[in-house]
């Protein structure tokens, strides 16, 4: 699902809200996500996950073109981690019962 979808979806989900109004508010979700990340805060949102940023040192790498080493920067990386009322219901679906999915 992108992101358009996922406005068009809640949008048909709650008829008294105008689209334009649920695209601004999902773009305030996600951006408040990413400047929470940016901050190095961690975002929970429960049942659902956790996203937090970690951290990898630089290190020597290699082309894979030519076989040269190349040196990489350190950076960090947005990770994500579910939360265990999601896990459970995705097994839950996994298992063959079509009534969960709905």
């Amino acid at each position: 699902m992108i992101k358009s979808e996922l406005v068009q979806r809640i949008a048909e989900h709650n008829p008294h809200l105008y689209q334009r109004d649920v695209e601004n508010i999902v773009n305030a979700i996600l951006d408040e996500i990413v400047a929470a990340l940016a901050r190095g805060d961690r975002v929970e949102l429960r049942g659902f996950g956790a996203f937090s940023v970690k951290h990898r040192p630089a290190r020597a790498g290699r082309n894979p073109r030519t076989g040269a080493h190349v040196p990489v920067e350190q950076k960090s990386v947005p990770f994500f981690k579910t939360g265990k009322e999601m896990r459970e219901r995705l097994n839950r679906d996994e298992a063959g019962d079509p009534a969960a999915a709905t």
